[in-house]
């Protein structure tokens, strides 16, 4: 009996052994599974996250989708987004790929070191030669009896009678001569010294003869021109007294005038002495004339902040006449820099206080840019001198720049708007549209006020406090530029063209003497670029050649209004990254609401608010 149950005590601890080994080694196969399982679970996710492609806009970036289509904002067929597999480029730099440069119509070009010539373009007017200006005076005292030349402009040749003046001393005088002629004999000095005070008064010994011939005093005698030319001031009139040595005429000799040009005080390091200039008339088309500048003004006129360049010229057949407008050019090389490195203004982006480019560079993977800041010298027309910052021989981005430069924005990595890199931005206003998130979810963000001021390099980041009366003048000119604005909205040539008119009546009406010192001299450099697109605008029927000049306009009236600001008004600062084969363009709008001036309908809303001013 005792044999059975330590039988059965042995067989049940062998079960209960066997039961807990079974458990353990089932246990553990289980979570081995289940282990294995979820790796390759884990796997696969990373596998399918790291394979699943991002679709973008080569213009619009901020547009992310996990399926190819159509940008939401302008139409365009969206572009695989490449992974970011550039780790041994510079951290610092964005990479593209040759699609998205093609399709952001990404131009470069090297850097590379010229003779800085800049074409000056002068205004000014036909002034007579004051060389050859004379005060035809009177030699003898008296009354005016009579005038032979009664208006200017009329031709007067030398010895001509010009005059007859009625003179009671001339009379005495004549009378003293015939009593000395009494004694000729015994006091010849006497009679001589009586003819010297007639020859003083210009009298000619013919004249003299004739009066002692005569034995009778004349009481009128003539005045005769002693120089040829032109009449060009009548001083008196008939019955005026004159006194020795008065001017009664002024005349000038046209065969020979001056052309004075007016130099800004910025274009004034490109002028000097022996400059070839080409002109023309308004009055005579078709025709150029060339000259050679002999003198350069050494003080600046106050008032107009401008100096005078002279140009003597020849005057044949009497064509150039005084107070006749010219325009001329000067092909101007700057002293001491032959070798300057000179860009395009196309691949300079402003960004307040600093000016960038973008340098390409290559590596095995592919293309990158890296932001450069660079130091702006003097303009040369449509380039720009580069002070510090370029090398000859590196190639930098002359087109599409604010592609690369939102590329860079996306990327966190340094850009026009974040010089030192960071998280992208993502706040982009399109006219209220819906842009698609990197998850495929749709978002609508509105773009807050950036700190991109375009501004030229004198006036960057330098507010002023002009006279309430220019702010007051300058909203008028704003106001006019809203209509006009709203015209290029409507794609109307006819009518941007009248509104480009008003724009110029309102521009005319300011008064730039309000100004003083660096306020001046800013509006006066604004003021030509404001005029000239103007003119143009108002000039042409192409809606796209008047869209032209109408970028250029927004550029300076931007820089204006940052200045010197507005009465009382905000405005928004614009901006189209499809303007001009996707240069880029700026404008001013009354709306936060985008009305795109340069697509009109076609494009409505592209675009975003970059800046609002106050």
């Amino acid at each position: 009996m005792k044999s059975n149950k330590k039988t059965l005590a042995i067989l049940i601890a062998i079960l209960l052994t066997g039961a807990l080994i079974g458990y353990f080694v089932g246990n553990h196969q289980s979570t081995e599974s289940t282990n294995q399982h979820i790796r390759k679970s884990t796997h696969q996710q990373i596998n399918t996250s790291s394979n699943q492609q991002i679709w973008t806009c080569s213009m619009h970036p901020q547009i992310r989708q996990n399926e190819p289509g159509d940008c939401p904002i302008c139409g365009m067929d969206l572009i695989p987004l490449e992974a970011d597999q550039n780790d041994e480029i510079d951290p610092m730099a964005i990479s593209m790929s040759p699609t998205a440069m093609a399709l952001a119509n990404i131009q470069t070009a090297a850097v590379g070191a010229v003779a800085p010539v800049k074409q000056v373009r002068l205004n000014g007017k036909i002034q007579e030669d004051e060389r050859l200006v004379y005060a035809q005076a009177s030699h003898i005292p008296g009354r005016i009896e009579q005038l032979m030349v009664n208006f200017t402009g009329e031709y007067v040749q030398k010895g001509q009678k010009i005059a007859s003046v009625y003179s009671p001393e001339l009379v005495t005088a004549q009378q003293e001569l015939f009593e000395a002629q009494k004694i000729k004999e015994t006091q010849p000095q006497l009679f001589i010294a009586a003819k010297e005070k007639l020859k003083n008064w210009k009298l000619t010994d013919a004249q003299i003869d004739q009066i002692l011939q005569s034995g009778q005093a004349g009481e009128t005698f003539d005045i005769r021109a002693d120089v040829s030319g032109y009449v060009i001031k009548k001083m008196v009139d008939p019955g005026n007294y004159v006194r020795t040595g008065e001017a009664i005429y002024q005349v000038a000799d046209l065969s020979e005038v001056w052309v004075l040009l007016d130099v800004y005080e910025s274009d004034m390091s490109w002028i000097k002495k022996g400059d070839k200039v080409e002109f023309t008339v308004a009055s005579l088309p078709g025709e150029s004339f060339h000259g050679t500048i002999s003198f350069l003004d050494p003080v600046i006129d106050p008032k107009t902040r401008v100096a005078k360049a002279r140009v003597a010229t020849s005057n044949p057949g009497l064509k150039l006449k005084p107070e006749m407008f010219v325009s001329g050019t000067v092909e101007a090389k700057l002293a001491n820099r032959q070798d300057a490195v000179v860009v395009p203004k196309t691949a300079v982006m402003w960004t307040g206080q600093r000016s960038v480019v973008y340098v390409k560079s290559e590596t095995e993977q592919g293309v990158n840019f890296k932001m450069r800041q660079v130091t702006l010298g003097p303009a040369l027309g449509e380039s720009y001198i580069i002070e510090n910052g370029l090398q000859k021989g590196e190639e930098i981005a002359i087109n599409g720049t604010f592609s690369i430069d939102a590329a860079a924005q996306l990327a966190g990595k340094p850009s026009m708007m974040n010089p030192q890199g960071g998280p992208a931005m993502t706040g982009h206003n399109h006219g209220g549209m819906e842009m698609s998130s990197g998850n495929g979810s749709s978002t609508q963000t509105e773009h807050s006020a950036t700190n991109e001021n375009h501004t030229s390099p004198r006036t960057a980041g330098k507010a002023m406090e002009p006279d309430p009366k220019f702010n007051a003048q300058l909203t008028r000119v704003y106001d006019a530029y809203i209509d006009m604005k709203n015209a290029f909205v409507d794609t109307d040539a006819k009518k941007a063209s009248a509104k480009a008119n008003d724009v110029m009546l309102a521009l005319d009406k300011v008064n730039m003497e309000l100004l003083q010192g660096d306020a001046h001299i800013a509006w006066m450099d604004q003021t030509k670029t404001l005029s000239s697109a103007l003119k143009a605008i108002s000039q042409s029927s192409d809606i796209e050649q008047q869209r032209e000049a109408f970028g250029r306009f927004n550029q300076a009236l931007y820089n204006s209004l940052k200045t010197f600001g507005l009465d009382g008004k905000t405005t928004y600062y614009q901006y189209c990254p499809m303007a001009f084969d996707n240069q880029g363009a700026y404008w001013l709008s009354e709306s936060k609401q985008i009305r795109n001036p340069y697509f009109g309908e076609v494009m409505l809303k592209c675009g975003e608010t970059r800046e609002v001013i106050k």
